[in-house]
Parts: structure tokens; C-alpha cells; sequence
């Protein structure tokens, strides 16, 4: 006998489970993981791009990211100056001085310990550090906290030489000695090969110049303090009878009269015999 009953379907009732309803119900889950997951790519690729300037690949990527943060970044709650590049910044001055105090000792086999010192010097100098920094594009990668725009990148400009420094101490920590070196060759040896100042200091080369000239030692005034209290920066004018004041800045009294000392230097001729 033959079951000519139509064969009857259940349509599907609003409101019950089904695939396309549990579908809609993790969709919102998923937005929020797609969010995060975006979030940490672009992490990873702002890390990837720094990584890329600086010509090392970390193995803990923490490191660098503490080399790029400046004190200032911190939670006020939390604050502490160890969580900054403060101490990456020690041990990369250190490394910077022995990588660089090698080079030079090979580079320049029939010099004195007086003239290797003297280079040794220029070339750890904040201001060298800082040159290349800048040549490396790592300004915006410095982490601040909340400063206003103008504020901040006199900030950045300021402590681009302590970064430089940490992130040579990170590079340290994270791949030893020859991973060091290798950045610091990298980024010194053309340095070293052609000094951009005189090896001399630019106080003592004044004075000198001065005294040939008849003039008394040049006098030093402050003119201004600006910027906050952890980080500040020294505007001076250096004075002698006859020329025009020149001026310098720096974050310090000292290196803001160097500053003005060179200024002055480059204006008038002087001319530094290096012994």
C-alpha cells in the first residue's frame, strides 16, 4: 500500500536554538578577540619596525620595550625608576665605553693613552649617543607620560642619547657582548674614522684663545632653567670683552657652557691644535 501522506517538515520556531542563532551569539565575542588580537599585531609590528632601525631582532621583547621608556610613562601608583630605561641606560654607558675603548685601541695602534682618552670621550658623549639615535629614527619610539605636544619633544630630544645608551645595555642583556658590538660597530666606526668636533675641550680651547689674544678668561652667566625639576635644561651665555655674548644649551650648567663655548668657537675661527 502505497503512503500517499505528504511527507510535513518542522519550520524551525523563533527564539530556538539553532546554527544560525548560536552563530549570532558569538558574534560579539568575536569582535572583542578580533580587537585585542589587531591591538597586539600592531604591538608586534611597531616592535618589528624598531627592530628594523636598530638592526637586532629580540629574543625578549620586554627588554626593548623598557629601553624606550622614560620615567614619565610610569603609573603614578607604581611608580618606580627601576621600571624605566634608568638602569638599561647605566649598563649600555658601560658597554658603549669598553666596545668603543676596543675599537679604538685597534683602530689606532701608535697612539698615546692621552689621545685614545680623548676620543673615547667625544664619541661616548650623550650628544654622539644622541646623533645616533636620530640617524636611527628613534625618536617617536620614546614612551612619555602625559605632556603636552611641545613639552614632549623637547622631552624626546633631551634623553635621545640615554635611550641610545639603553637600548645598547637591552641589546647587551639580550644577546651578549658580540650582538652589542655589533650595533655599536655598526653605528661608530665612520664616527670614530672622522671626528665631527674638536677632540679638546671647547672651554679650555677658548680660554687658550683667548689669552693668545691678550683677553681675560671668558665669564660664564646662566641666563635661564626651564623644563621640570627631573629634566631640566640650562640656557648659557659665555662673555668676553669686544665679541658678542654666545650662547648654548644643555641639561646641565656644564654642558650648557661647553655649548656656548663651542658656539662661540665656530663663530670667531678658533682654530684647536690637538696634541
Amino acid at each position: 500500500m502505497n503512503d500517499d501522506n505528504p511527507v510535513i517538515q518542522d519550520s524551525p520556531v523563533t527564539g530556538e536554538s539553532g546554527p544560525q542563532a548560536d552563530a549570532g551569539r558569538e558574534a560579539a565575542p568575536k569582535k572583542k578577540r578580533s580587537k585585542a588580537a589587531e591591538a597586539k599585531a600592531a604591538e608586534k609590528a611597531a616592535i618589528a619596525a624598531t627592530e628594523a632601525r636598530i638592526g637586532y631582532k629580540f629574543s625578549d621583547a620586554a627588554l626593548l620595550t623598557t629601553a624606550f621608556t622614560h620615567v614619565s610613562a610610569l603609573k603614578p601608583a607604581t611608580r618606580h625608576r627601576a621600571d624605566s630605561y634608568q638602569r638599561l641606560e647605566f649598563l649600555g654607558d658601560h658597554v658603549l665605553g669598553l666596545i668603543v675603548s676596543d675599537m679604538l685601541y685597534r683602530a689606532y695602534p701608535r697612539a698615546d693613552e692621552g689621545e685614545l682618552s680623548k676620543r673615547l670621550a667625544d664619541l661616548v658623549r650623550k650628544e654622539s649617543c644622541a646623533d645616533v639615535a636620530k640617524s636611527l629614527g628613534l625618536f617617536d619610539d620614546i614612551k612619555l607620560g602625559m605632556v603636552k605636544a611641545v613639552e614632549g619633544a623637547r622631552l624626546r630630544k633631551s634623553v635621545l642619547g640615554d635611550v641610545c645608551e639603553a637600548v645598547i645595555g637591552a641589546i647587551f642583556l639580550d644577546g651578549g657582548y658580540s650582538a652589542a658590538a655589533q650595533f655599536v660597530e655598526r653605528n661608530w666606526t665612520e664616527r670614530m674614522r672622522k671626528l665631527r668636533r674638536p677632540l679638546r675641550d671647547p672651554k679650555t680651547v677658548l680660554q687658550e684663545w683667548a689669552q693668545s689674544r691678550g683677553l681675560p678668561t671668558p665669564v660664564y652667566r646662566e641666563i635661564e632653567r626651564t623644563g621640570p625639576h627631573h629634566d631640566p635644561q640650562f640656557r648659557v651665555a659665555v662673555d668676553l670683552p669686544g665679541l658678542a655674548p654666545a650662547e648654548g644649551l644643555g641639561g646641565n650648567k656644564r654642558a650648557a657652557e661647553k655649548a656656548a663655548a663651542s658656539a662661540m668657537i665656530a663663530r670667531e675661527g678658533v682654530v684647536s691644535h690637538d696634541g
